[in-house]
């Protein structure tokens, strides 16, 4: 008898594989969810600070929810298979890859659980401002990392329920559909999402735009007279060969100030806390010299009207 329960409690290649194969899509899973909560969150309670770079959010839903569309039911089918391999040899159970996976998954949720308590403790010691998204992330880190950590702790100790096991899916299931739902309705559906991502490259566009009309003034002393001026202006082999200028319209209305314009998909506008808080970020202390970055629009066509300074960018020309 002892030799027979010493076979069946020898690992398997399937056995390990199924197992790590669960961890990682349980890992993956996890991870994809609360990025995902924390898009929408982002976007529900912006901060005041935001990268000038990422203005209008893009297509931030689209790589956790894609994972988790994955990596979720193959969690799950995994867990199945492995559920399966428990019943039909109990003893099976006892695998050392079953007790070492289960105690790194309590170890990293305990760490996650601890850290996250630790983190709000200490904003809260420091006088920082708790601000109402910091407190959902860290709510939401606190609700899975407990979930994953309470499961595993009964799952090790063999207290899960056969009726657990087949409801809490369902219900762990029901509520990252829900989230996904929610995440469209907040950040925008796939054809949202797309609009969102070709007006943004737009915004990048019209930045490379301004920023070759200053390389030209500080090369020229002057600005483009007309827009197949500055198409064929090229500095250190940088063209705006790049970008479809038909897409675009630039426009010199007076000795040192132009206009470039463009069409819109989607209204983006940014409150002006947000817009100075954002620059005192990325360019901190020039805040006033730098006017060339605020490019709120409304859909439809926008045109932005520039000032360059020569003080900024004084002119290479002399005279």
């Amino acid at each position: 008898m002892i030799s027979q329960n010493h076979m069946e409690q020898k690992t398997t290649a399937k056995d390990f594989f199924l197992h790590l194969g669960a961890m990682v899509a349980l890992y993956t899973a996890t991870v994809s969810f609360l990025n995902l909560i924390f898009k929408i969150i982002n976007k529900a309670f912006p901060e005041v600070a935001q990268n000038i770079y990422n203005w209008g959010g893009g297509s931030e839903i689209s790589m956790p929810v894609a994972t988790l569309i994955i990596f979720f039911p193959l969690f799950i089918l995994l867990s199945y298979f492995v559920n399966k391999i428990y019943i039909e040899n109990p003893v099976k159970k006892d695998l050392g890859i079953r007790k070492w996976l289960t105690y790194i998954t309590l170890f990293v949720a305990g760490l996650l659980l601890a850290g996250d308590l630790v983190t709000v403790l200490y904003k809260f010691l420091d006088g920082q401002d708790l601000t109402a998204a910091f407190l959902l992330k860290a709510l939401a880190v606190l609700l899975v990392a407990g979930a994953i950590f309470a499961h595993y702790l009964q799952d090790i100790r063999d207290r899960v329920s056969a009726k657990c096991m087949k409801t809490r899916p369902i219900v762990v299931s029901v509520i990252i559909l829900a989230t996904i739902i929610w995440g469209f309705v907040v950040l925008g559906s796939p054809q949202t999402q797309r609009l969102i991502r070709a007006d943004n490259q737009k915004i990048t566009d019209l930045q490379n735009i301004q920023w070759q009309v200053i390389s030209y003034w500080q090369m020229n002393g002057m600005l483009p007279q007309s827009q197949p001026a500055l198409e064929t202006y090229c500095v250190q082999n940088y063209c705006l060969t790049g970008i479809n200028m038909a897409d675009y319209e630039y426009k010199k209305t007076k000795e040192m100030t132009f206009e470039i314009c463009t069409n819109f998909n989607k209204e983006n506008m940014m409150s002006q806390n947000q817009y100075q808080g954002m620059m005192q970020v990325t360019y901190p202390g020039k805040i006033g010299t730098i006017e060339n970055d605020n490019w709120n629009h409304k859909m439809g066509r926008q045109c932005f009207t520039r000032v360059i300074d020569p003080v900024t960018y004084p002119t290479q020309v002399r005279g």
